[in-house]
């Protein structure tokens, strides 16, 4: 980890985000200015490097399961430097440069500074997360909509579905509530203070499936995976039970 401050967070179940977070001068591997995903070239370069480890020409598909890698991987180490350090991180679009691995996947996300402690503490979770959200998703949301006919509720529920996902795993860790409120308040909150839509309000619902067997985890919109060739829906897909014609349904465990 980059970031000496925050280091004591990532043990045990978030020992793999160590090393996601980088510093500008501390790592020489090549960036792209995350800012240049959402230009026309930009955008058609990712794909085509994710072509090669995921095969498939539909790009509402293809830019979704992407999607899904960069907040998954970006927000687990801003969330929780966040809650738990009450560290705020840099990761506006602009000032982001994404390191990509094999694939074509985010490897890792190199930032301008260290970040700082908030000055005050946060009035919301709008204001502590506003920075990932209003800078960094709903930019990077807004231009790739304006490149692939996709729907915004999509991209937002791959975001959302990993934030919701993160603060139940930090609950489950044991994390009082007192730090949690804000997380949980960004999933359940319907509408802003300043009274626009939340677009991460409820993004799962858990489906009883009888008695004796633990509600199943079903997001509130499908990622279009299945479109790719070989990938069949996801265990939380909320089209599972219907699924689309030609969908494959996931294997059992």
């Amino acid at each position: 980890m980059a970031i000496p401050a925050l280091d004591h967070l990532f043990v045990g179940n978030f020992e793999r985000y160590r090393g996601v977070l980088v510093v500008k001068g501390q790592d020489q591997r090549i960036g792209i200015p995350a800012r240049d995903l959402i230009s026309g070239e930009g955008l058609a370069r990712l794909l085509a490097e994710y072509r090669c480890s995921q095969p498939g020409d539909d790009q509402r598909a293809l830019i979704s399961l992407w999607s899904r890698h960069y907040f998954a991987k970006l927000t687990a180490p801003v969330v929780v430097a966040s809650l738990m350090s009450g560290h705020k991180l840099p990761v506006a679009l602009d000032q982001v440069e994404v390191i990509l691995g094999k694939g074509g996947l985010p490897d890792a996300f190199r930032l301008p500074h260290e970040g700082r402690p908030f000055e005050t503490t946060p009035q919301d979770s709008f204001e502590r997360f506003g920075e990932l959200l209003d800078h960094n998703f709903a930019p990077l949301i807004e231009g790739w909509c304006a490149h692939i006919k996709i729907s915004r509720r999509v991209l937002w529920n791959n975001a959302a579905n990993y934030f919701e996902w993160l603060i139940r795993t930090l609950e489950s860790a044991g994390l009082p509530d007192s730090l949690l409120m804000d997380g949980r308040q960004l999933v359940t909150l319907n509408k802003r203070p300043s009274g626009q839509s939340n677009p991460m309000a409820n993004p799962v619902r858990y489906v009883e499936r009888g008695e004796g067997v633990e509600p199943q985890r079903q997001r509130q919109q499908c990622c279009l995976r299945y479109r790719l060739p070989g990938l069949p829906l996801c265990r939380n897909c909320p089209l599972i039970d219907r699924p689309p014609k030609g969908a494959r349904l996931p294997e059992k465990r």
